[in-house]
């Protein structure tokens, strides 16, 4: 997957903001990119702190922008940029305060366009990668929230398993009408990653199974998926069982296209969503790559704070070919 993903990147080479220039797994990271043709990395954090990082990690950045709040020449005019997004709920003092930090900055470089895309949260919590995404990025014209999935790989002889699971991390508790959005965001970044998507409403229902507020919900959120997106394979509400075994898929739901070959599974709420993508991670072996963040202007990804260098590597690829 990675390899089709960087030869994407070879013939339109990305530029990736880092908000935490020091930290040595960014750093390591980095400077495999930069052995690479593929995407540029920009390091935020004063020039001398990180080179010295670096050199105390030994790892080579030559060749890494490295911007620094404190001296960014063009600061006024992000400032007034900020300013006229935050519509008054900020003053120009505020703003530049905020934009002293790196997650603000390397946002507003997103949004400027001194880079394609960001990714955070090796030191920021989600909520600090998440906010400033909001407020200055934005969500797309047709999207209200912003939800997240999961890409999960599984190697295998041949050809490797690739699913997608969304939402497992931002949204706790979507309504009908959020999980339909959720749905046609993770079925689109399946198809970035080489997935024909199949899309399940996971339920502990199938088909009209089991009675309950949430059955309700996910029956209704599919046929409002189906309606918004008739080109899609969608079906639901499902078991889990009933959405991965063709025996089983067809017993229950007999002549769904998507029972049994389900590859792109939604999630009631972040519960489910979340125990789900540990367990075929922990238990099944697969690789979770995420959360990836949907429906916003750019691609903006928040790692978890206990990741590793290969992890920050993988995301770099990963939010750069939402780019």
């Amino acid at each position: 997957m990675f390899q089709k993903l960087i030869e994407t990147l070879k013939a339109s080479p990305k530029r990736i903001v880092f908000t935490e220039g020091t930290d040595p797994r960014i750093l390591e990271a980095s400077a495999r990119l930069l052995s690479g043709t593929f995407l540029s990395p920009i390091l935020v954090g004063n020039v001398e702190e990180v080179h010295k990082a670096a050199e105390e990690a030994g790892f080579n950045i030559r060749g890494a922008q490295i911007l620094d709040p404190a001296t960014y020449e063009g600061m006024d005019k992000m400032v007034e940029a900020m300013m006229e997004l935050r519509k008054g709920k900020m003053t120009a003092e505020e703003c530049r305060d905020a934009l002293m930090k790196g997650n603000y900055f390397g946002t507003m470089l997103v949004k400027m366009g001194e880079a394609d895309c960001l990714l955070g949260g090796a030191t920021y919590s989600t909520a600090d990668t998440v906010r400033p995404a909001l407020q200055l990025i934005k969500t797309k014209p047709d999207n209200k929230i912003v939800s997240s999935c999961f890409i999960m790989v599984r190697e295998g002889v041949g050809d490797n398993t690739v699913l997608a699971m969304g939402d497992c991390a931002i949204n706790i508790k979507p309504t009908e009408d959020e999980l339909v959005e959720i749905a046609l965001e993770t079925a689109k970044c399946a198809k970035i990653f080489g997935i024909a998507p199949k899309v399940a409403f996971l339920s502990y229902s199938t088909k009209g199974s089991g009675k309950g507020e949430d059955v309700d919900k996910m029956r209704n959120a599919c046929a409002k998926a189906k309606a918004a997106a008739p080109d899609l394979a969608i079906d639901g509400e499902m078991q889990f069982d009933a959405a991965v075994s063709p025996k089983v898929g067809q017993l229950k739901f007999p002549g769904s296209t998507v029972a049994g070959y389900a590859n792109t599974f939604i999630f009631p709420d972040i519960n489910a969503g979340n125990i789900g993508y540990k367990i075929a991670q922990r238990l099944g072996n697969f690789d979770a790559y995420g959360p990836i963040l949907l429906g916003l202007n750019a691609p903006i990804n928040d790692l978890s704070r206990g990741c590793n260098a290969m992890e920050v590597y993988s995301m770099a690829i990963i939010t750069a070919a939402l780019a």
